[in-house]
């Protein structure tokens, strides 16, 4: 399986699959109504915490793996009617440790969070702000900075975006637009040698419409298309290709966060989407996707797969993916069965560093309880 996970050195396994014991979540929390105005609702959380944010396509809490990223700081959020809004200063925190030996190992060390890594939001929801539709508008920042243990790419990014979604109902047609622009500066790689800023102009686009059919199972058809911008030429003076922060992949490009080798950088990827729900406790859908590089010079999506001389083409195959879930207890317990294929073509067969392994194939179980 391609691009499980951050990587380390000599193998894939990661923090995100093992962290022998932490406490990533620990905060103070006060709840308030009518504090910030007549009939609104306000939570404020000081301490460790984690975070979701509207479609969560760039801050979310990622379901699947054995480990979640976590944030030290500060948040509010408040809400009134149709409206709600949200802002946060955080440290997000290090999973330690990440070295392979440590993790085969099962060694212990305490997750930490640096001054020198900063995460910041505002976050604002409109409910039928058009018609039936709601709309969202924000705004992320990220501070990077080496420190003397964790070389880094020195991002300062800013991050605005905006989320217009209809839901979806029977006999009628759902719909749903994001998009967002990144800016600052960034360095190439996190070599010691590269102290170059380069200034960051990056992109991302998710489009979707769908029509849900009044029959047996409640059918859904959807079209679907994401786009995220790549780096056009590795060797000029700015960084072009879309950093997803910390956002979940899983529901755009694949069944969990463990299956990894696509996200929103440099991709272009048109779909079909086809969702059942036989009944209240039964529901799933099958997928189809064809997969394209934005840019033919930077690497494609998670893979690390790259031509920096751009002559493999962009285009790189296709997935398919399904998933059905099952309510054992009604609200309380429940099976999910998944898998997706990711078909080599093109690009993935041709590029200089092409694993050369073929297809990938993923299948999961899984058991959820919620509480």
């Amino acid at each position: 399986m391609r691009g499980a996970g951050r990587r380390t050195r000599g193998g894939s396994l990661s923090s995100s699959e093992v962290n022998t014991f932490d406490i990533p979540v620990l905060h103070l929390r006060y709840d308030a109504e009518g504090w910030l105005g007549d009939g609104s609702k306000t939570e404020v959380r000081l301490g460790r915490f984690y975070l979701n944010q509207g479609s969560r396509r760039l801050v979310a809490i990622s379901a699947y793996p054995n480990v979640t990223t976590a944030f030290t700081g500060a948040s509010i959020d408040w809400k009134r009617g149709d409206d709600a809004f949200s802002a946060f200063y955080t440290l997000p925190q290090n999973r330690l440790p990440s070295d392979l030996p440590a993790l085969l190992d099962n060694d212990h060390d305490w997750d930490e969070e640096s001054g020198d890594l900063r995460f910041w939001g505002l976050f604002y929801t409109r409910g039928k702000a058009i018609g039936d539709a709601t709309v969202e508008a924000y705004l992320y920042g990220l501070n990077e900075e080496d420190s003397a243990d964790l070389p880094t790419r020195n991002r300062d990014l800013w991050t605005v975006g905006g989320r217009i979604v209809r839901a979806p109902a029977k006999k009628a047609w759902d719909a749903e637009l994001e998009g967002a622009w990144q800016g600052g500066s960034a360095r190439n790689s996190t070599a010691a040698a590269d102290v170059t800023d380069l200034d960051v102009r990056a992109w991302f686009v998710h489009a979707e419409a769908g029509y849900t059919f009044d029959a047996p199972w409640s059918p859904r058809l959807a079209l679907i298309y994401d786009i995220a911008s790549g780096d056009k030429d590795p060797t000029d003076d700015a960084v072009n290709r879309f950093d997803p922060l910390y956002g979940s992949r899983t529901g755009d490009f694949g069944p969990s966060a463990l299956y990894g080798p696509l996200d929103r950088s440099n991709i272009s990827a048109p779909g079909v989407r086809v969702q059942v729900k036989p009944s209240d406790r039964l529901d799933g859908f099958v997928s189809a996707r064809g997969l394209w590089l934005q840019q033919a010079r930077d690497s494609f999506a998670r893979t690390g797969v790259r031509d920096s001389a751009g002559g493999s083409g962009r285009f790189a195959g296709y997935q398919l993916e399904t998933k059905v879930r099952y309510w054992l207890v009604p609200r309380s317990l429940r099976l999910e069965i998944s898998g997706a294929v990711l078909f080599d073509e093109g690009f993935l067969r041709d590029a200089p560093n092409a694993t050369g392994l073929g297809d990938t194939v993923y299948g999961a179980i899984d058991i959820t309880k919620t509480f």
